[in-house]
């Protein structure tokens, strides 16, 4: 290593505790990718010519591989998602490309797969830790379909497949960001404000303020998006602002629907000289589902049993509107308006009422509380980390016996050139060192919510805290893991259709008025929320339901049926394929012109492809999940404690329905889900 490898803080960040964020800028990237790609090809190279190959000389120094480039790459990839600049773009993109060929080359390495294949054969791979046994069965299944066993030009083609599909990847999520970058509503009269409430407004103009104009602004970001559609009075700038939002990424240079095309043929290539019939059942390969089939029929399941209620809420969407507001037409930009005063007047409740209640302080501390009291730990601020952004904090985790086990990063606020939605992400694994030290999980948990404002402390909605609580989830996956092998640590090997329990069933919490107490503090009296606000939360909960079930499952079900049997060379379109899914579930269908395929990331560029059922799916489980608390105690820590036992430990390590099963004591139903969504 020479003078300027060993100063750049990202190959720094291999060894230290944390990733050096204040010091990594754009020119530390590639040397630092190029010096640990030469260090990881060397590796693999000797590592394919040991005679008899073992775990000890052969999957704990690939692990040592994968440890290396995540320390250096994944810091790369989560300052191009929160702090997303003009210098960092193109480097990120090269980078990308960089690594979608190691990882090709690796998963095509025949030499390797078949030292993995001679260690998984050996008469000692018995005697390895069942962790052990799973982290080789997974490396071979993740070789196979990763193409190792092609050979030729179907090996090269597949190859190439990969690294383009990366490109895509990033250029459809780059795409959306722009796109809704690039449209702002810049609003200067009263009477465009009209209906807003008054926390809305003042954040639309500390909006323009820090860009420099007058009035207020209005953006595409969910913080600002959602509450104008539900509150403003002139249907004609709801109009502009959905046409705005329901059609980014579908047009000029930023138009996805080309880069959606290439994608679809290219995946439908790659399944096929794998031997599958097509990318969906690919997809499904590692999955909880056996296969389309059963997919699609428990979609249709769900669409079914919802779309009587689904039916009688657009009906009454539809009188409301007619009789109340004198509206005979429900348009798509309309909507969200109708159906906010159609809340209020049923239930006698908005978000805006609740905001007070959710000062962020008395939010993270009252999550805090109840994990703390769940699951046995303590939860502590680090100032002293180093971080990318002066709002991001960072927390430590501690056991009973008060030893650190985990840590994580908390970016809360929306910002611009930070990535949209909320995510958890991995910083740090959990992993027993070749030298033997433990070396301990750290998490990044990114939202999207509004920052304080002046004086006034940040006030989030009921919808807000519930997504907190989804992406702590997550994060509790990766920080209560007791794995100590890289492959299956946290939420690695976790079939796809399983991830989202642990998160939806943090959701549930949001719900329990003796959790609610926890965190529900009004901003200037300090007192919990009233009963009767409480009651008139809880009755709204699901208000159309229904309605948003169906929705959830028009997306799940356009996913798998565009990755199952849609054709790129065929007659019929992406768009007409979404509209023959809405003409089968949907009971209210959006504008015409609405292309919400274009900005679909998470099937385009977020794994989710023919997998976003899986939202669905884990809902089951976490719903019948959450059930066992409500029939035995919402804080139960003996309940808690076999929850983290046969869920949370056990990172990829364990088939997730034995498990589940173990710890409900019988195999999931649905009933729970229709029950918390009032579909019963």
């Amino acid at each position: 290593m020479n003078s300027n490898q060993a100063s750049n803080p990202l190959i720094q960040s291999i060894d230290s505790e944390l990733p050096l964020f204040s010091q990594i800028k754009p020119e530390h990237v590639l040397p630092a990718l190029d010096y640990v790609l030469s260090q990881a090809h060397q590796v693999v190279d000797q590592l394919t010519t040991i005679e008899q190959p073992s775990w000890q000389s052969l999957m704990l120094p690939l692990e040592g591989v994968d440890e290396m480039l995540g320390r250096v790459w994944g810091p790369v990839t989560h300052l191009n998602a929160v702090c997303d600049s003009d210098e960092l773009r193109p480097i990120y993109q090269q980078g990308m490309a960089e690594m979608a060929a190691w990882h090709t080359e690796l998963a095509q390495n025949e030499k390797l797969y078949a030292a993995i294949g001679q260690v998984r054969q050996h008469p000692d791979f018995d005697q390895l830790s069942h962790q052990r046994q799973q982290v080789i069965e997974h490396a071979l299944r993740d070789f196979r379909l990763s193409g190792a066993e092609l050979e030729g030009d179907d090996r090269a083609r597949f190859k190439t497949i990969m690294m383009r599909l990366s490109e895509l990847s990033n250029a459809f999520s780059q795409h959306v960001l722009d796109a809704t970058q690039a449209f702002e509503l810049h609003l200067s009269n009263e009477e465009d404000i009209a209906g807003l409430p008054a926390s809305i407004v003042e954040a639309a103009a500390q909006r323009a303020q820090q860009a420099g104009k007058s009035g207020y602004l209005i953006t595409l970001d969910a913080p600002s998006y959602i509450p104008f559609m539900q509150h403003a009075q002139s249907s004609a700038l709801r109009e502009q602002l959905y046409r705005a939002f329901v059609t980014r990424a579908s047009s000029g240079a930023l138009d996805n629907g080309p880069l959606i095309i290439e994608t679809l043929s290219l995946k439908q290539e790659a399944a096929t000289l794998l031997g599958f019939n097509n990318c969906a059942a690919y997809s499904l390969a590692t999955k909880m589902a056996d296969n389309t089939h059963e997919v699609s029929d428990f979609l249709r399941e769900l669409a079914a049993k919802s779309k009587p209620s689904a039916q009688l809420e657009v009906d009454m969407l539809k009188q409301f509107a007619n009789q109340t507001l004198g509206l005979s037409t429900l348009n798509a930009w309309d909507i969200p308006f109708i159906a906010e005063k159609l809340r209020l007047q049923t239930f006698d409740i908005s978000q805006e009422e609740l905001k007070p209640y959710f000062p962020e302080k008395s939010v993270l501390n009252g999550m805090f509380g109840l994990v703390e009291k769940l699951f046995n730990i303590t939860i502590r601020a680090n100032e002293e980390a180093p971080r990318w952004h002066e709002s991001v904090r960072y927390y430590e985790l501690f056991d009973a016996s008060n030893q650190k086990i985990a840590a994580f990063y908390l970016d809360p606020y929306a910002r611009a050139h930070k990535r949209g939605g909320a995510w958890m992400d991995e910083c740090i694994t959990r992993w027993q060192r070749p030298d033997g030290a433990l070396q301990l999980p750290v998490a990044y948990l990114v939202c999207n919510f509004d920052a304080p404002i002046g004086d006034k402390p940040a006030l989030w909605t009921h919808d807000e805290v519930t997504t907190l609580f989804h992406e702590f989830g997550h994060g509790l996956n990766h920080m209560l893991t007791t794995m100590s092998e890289l492959g299956i640590s946290g939420i690695r090997g976790v079939p796809w259709d399983a991830v989202e329990l642990p998160s939806q069933f943090m959701e549930n919490f949001c719900w329990e008025k003796e959790v609610v107490d926890l965190f529900a503090r009004h901003y200037q009296s300090g007192e919990t929320m009233p009963e009767p606000l409480f009651q008139r939360m809880l009755s709204a909960k699901n208000f159309q339901s229904g309605m948003q079930m169906l929705r959830q499952v028009e997306f799940s079900l356009f996913d798998i049926l565009l990755h199952s049997e849609f054709d790129t060379k065929g007659n019929l379109s992406v768009h007409q394929l979404l509209e023959q899914v809405r003409d089968e579930i949907s009971v209210l269908k959006p504008a015409e012109f609405n292309r919400f395929e274009n900005s679909f990331s998470h099937i385009f560029a977020g794994g989710y492809a023919a997998g976003y059922y899986s939202y669905k799916w884990a809902e089951v489980l976490s719903a019948d999940a959450f059930a066992a608390f409500e029939e035995e105690g919402i804080l139960n820590s003996d309940t808690a404690a076999r929850f983290r036992e046969h869920i949370l430990a056990i990172g990829g390590s364990q088939d997730i329905m034995q498990q589940f099963t173990a710890f409900r004591g019988r195999k999931p139903t649905v009933a729970a889900l229709l029950r918390h969504s009032g579909l019963a």
